[in-house]
């Protein structure tokens, strides 16, 4: 029996790299990253996470090729129908002010924070640390993340709510985020169990 992380944030790398290595274009990849999300999100509620949170795109991002920007922005439009579907707490960040960040989430970055018994789940869209930062933190109503679960063999924060992960543990899955399976998740709890976790005392 392991000690549950109340809150776990998720990287899910590897969406273009796995699109390039079964022979699809890479913008092809988000698309197949939508199921895993929901099938980890239920994984994580059965196994008594009370919070998740998802690095959908960071300003950055919106760098790549305009196919790339569409679909994974046409994603995470997705990811929160099917979330929502799920009956848990939905609440989204990001800078609404670029044209980069999706229309159809905007009503979602002013939900209510109130839980009432049900799993929260928020996701970080057109998400960026420094515009985070010089704006007041408005990631703020997001509480501390106990443990960050990064898929796609990478070792980096990637600029991922550096406010909230300041005492996180990192757990590192070299599968590419499409590829999830719910071991990988067994697999990161119980490591965090193990975990001696002092938050510096």
């Amino acid at each position: 029996m392991y000690r549950t992380p109340t809150h776990i944030g998720i990287i899910p790398d590897g969406n273009r790299r796995w699109a390039t290595y079964n022979g699809l274009n890479k913008e092809d990849g988000y698309e197949h990253g939508l199921m895993p999300g929901l099938r980890l999100l239920r994984a994580a509620e059965e196994r008594g996470v009370k919070e998740l949170t998802y690095y959908g795109f960071t300003v950055d991002n919106c760098k790549r090729p305009k196919a790339q920007v569409n679909a994974f922005s046409d994603a995470c439009c997705k990811a929160v129908e099917l979330i929502v579907g799920e009956g848990v707490d939905v609440f989204v960040v990001g800078n609404t002010e670029s044209e980069c960040f999706p229309q159809c989430l905007v009503p979602y970055t002013t939900r209510g924070r109130e839980q009432n018994g049900k799993m929260r789940v928020n996701l970080l869209i057109n998400y960026g640390w420094e515009w985070d930062m010089k704006n007041g933190w408005c990631s703020r109503d997001i509480p501390r993340i106990d443990m960050v679960i990064r898929w796609g063999g990478m070792c980096r924060l990637s600029g991922f709510l550096p406010l909230q992960t300041v005492y996180s543990d990192f757990y590192i899955v070299e599968d590419l985020w499409p590829d999830f399976k719910e071991e990988h998740l067994d697999a990161a709890l119980e490591w965090y169990s193990r975990q001696d976790v002092t938050l510096g005392g």
